[in-house]
């Protein structure tokens, strides 16, 4: 009979922010991001010159925990869910534990979208979910195999989750996602009349 295991797995960690602990209310965490964004006229400025959709603090607001209490609480929880990520990859830390490197704010409007994409120089990425309204995209991951898999042939329709080429990830609010930053990843245009509100993150190692 054959011997067929799962060889260099790739890992997905879904879980709702809250279990990280820190006092972080919804409502003020979505107006907070709301407000940032109507007020921050560098990132406006920012994305209307690089054709960017909607809104990002990602090349402006580089401090937001220290402007904002709610985002020192968002990053007290996220380190709890990142720190136990880190021992479900087995990560020998040497006792440096994995450090923020990078949050910001994602406002996607009705038709826009996320280009595929990694975060080099990182080592976990992730996305917590402020506003997904009915209709917004889910989060596509690549499988990282795909540039080397030359001639091989499509998969079934009804393959496994673990085989498929890429998969779809439709989080609810207060979730929090993390994958290791090499993971190519994209988010599909937003066909909701609505915003889709998130906070994404980087954190690094040494």
């Amino acid at each position: 009979m054959a011997d067929i295991r799962s060889l260099f797995v790739t890992r997905l960690y879904r879980a709702p922010l809250a279990d990280g602990g820190g006092r972080i209310d919804a409502d003020e965490l979505a107006a907070s991001c709301l407000s940032i964004a109507e007020d921050d006229e560098a990132g406006q400025d920012w994305c209307e010159e690089n054709g960017y959709p909607g809104y990002t603090s990602y090349a402006s607001l580089t401090d937001l925990p220290w402007r904002f209490p709610i985002f020192t609480e968002v990053v007290r929880a996220l380190d709890a869910h990142v720190a136990a990520f880190a021992r479900d990859l087995a990560f020998d830390l040497e006792d440096k534990p994995l450090a923020l490197q990078d949050i910001w704010i994602n406002i996607l409007p009705e038709g826009g979208m996320h280009a595929s994409h990694i975060h080099p120089h990182s080592v976990i990425s992730g996305t917590t979910y402020v506003a997904m309204p009915q209709g917004a995209s889910a989060l596509k991951l690549e499988d990282p195999r795909s540039a080397r898999m030359m001639a091989a042939p499509a998969r079934l329709k009804d393959a496994p989750e673990g085989l498929r080429q890429f998969i779809y990830v439709t989080p609810e609010v207060g979730d929090v996602l993390l994958w290791e930053s090499w993971l190519r990843h994209e988010v599909p245009m937003n066909m909701s009349e609505d915003d889709r509100v998130s906070v994404s993150f980087n954190y690094g190692w040494g």
